[in-house]
């Protein structure tokens, strides 16, 4: 039998394609975002920062993240096939099995959750646990039935700074269950203005999940509502003395920012508006829990 010798540059390009596919299977990049809102969680509870605390839990919740999308996408491995915007992720394109996709999610889960448990304390773990639970075993099959989902969705999504505070803390409050309520608030104009652009992809999966599952003035019009709602839940924290008055400042500025584009997307139901909307979304989270950090 003659067998073919791998060259060190095949060998070498051959990895490259395969942790960029871990990496979109786990989708890292999105992982950053919610490893900093924990990271920012963990500081406002922290009097002094323990760097190996720090480092379980930015490698825990990245590795309990990746998890959550790893299975995600081996759930729906068959609609991504259908998705523009998915088809080429590494299931449905061939690039990866999901027996290997399994074992990788597992492996990320179990050493993710360890990692929290024992690094940092217990209930760090259950968060992180409960999290992948809710993300893949509810959220995730709800997707076919409607806009529940994104209320489901909301639940695992709000935990990454309740997260962080708890790391620190090691105890639930009602300053962790505020940001865990910024957060879950944030999620619907966020995710909506998300679903809104790629509607007519989601709609080939059958993936209905605006309001009222179409683009119509209800629709934009709940999204309207829900930017509204984000301004005053977002100022609640700084009650209990989270942040000072130019951090109240940036919270209004920043919420004004979404309400404005959501309103126009209301207004005309353009496409732009819908990436302009999602885009002050993006940077409203970051900024806002940057802002509750600000003593002046």
């Amino acid at each position: 039998m003659i067998t073919k010798s791998i060259t060190a540059q095949e060998a070498i390009a051959f990895t490259k394609i395969k942790v960029k596919d871990i990496a979109v299977l786990t989708k890292m990049r999105l992982a950053s975002l919610v490893v900093f809102s924990a990271f920012l969680g963990y500081l406002l509870a922290a009097q002094s920062i323990v760097w190996m605390d720090v480092f379980y839990l930015i490698i825990g919740g990245f590795l309990v993240t990746g998890s959550s999308n790893g299975f995600n996408q081996i759930m729906e491995r068959d609609v991504d096939s259908l998705m523009d915007r998915t088809k080429n992720r590494p299931i449905p394109a061939g690039r990866m099995s999901s027996k290997e996709a399994a074992w990788i999610s597992t492996v990320y889960g179990i050493l993710g959750i360890a990692l929290l448990w024992f690094g940092l304390n217990p209930l760090s773990g259950i968060l992180g646990a409960l999290a992948l639970f809710i993300y893949v075993f509810i959220y995730t099959p709800l997707k076919k039935h409607g806009p529940i989902a994104v209320f489901a969705g909301a639940f695992p999504g709000a935990v990454p700074p309740m997260l962080g505070y708890v790391a620190e803390s090691g105890q639930f409050g009602l300053i962790a269950g505020l940001l865990f309520a910024v957060q879950f608030a944030w999620q619907f104009p966020h995710f909506w203005s998300i679903a809104w652009k790629v509607n007519e992809d989601y709609n080939k999966a059958n993936y209905f999940l605006l309001p009222t599952r179409v683009k119509d003035k209800t629709s934009s019009l709940i999204i309207v509502v829900s930017s509204i709602v984000l301004i005053p839940v977002s100022l609640i924290p700084m009650m209990l003395g989270i942040g000072g008055p130019i951090a109240m400042l940036v919270v209004v500025l920043s919420g004004l920012a979404v309400l404005y584009y959501s309103i126009r997307l209301h207004s005309g139901h353009e496409e732009k508006m819908a990436s302009k909307l999602m885009f002050s979304t993006f940077f409203y989270l970051p900024i806002v829990q940057l802002a509750y950090l600000m003593s002046v």
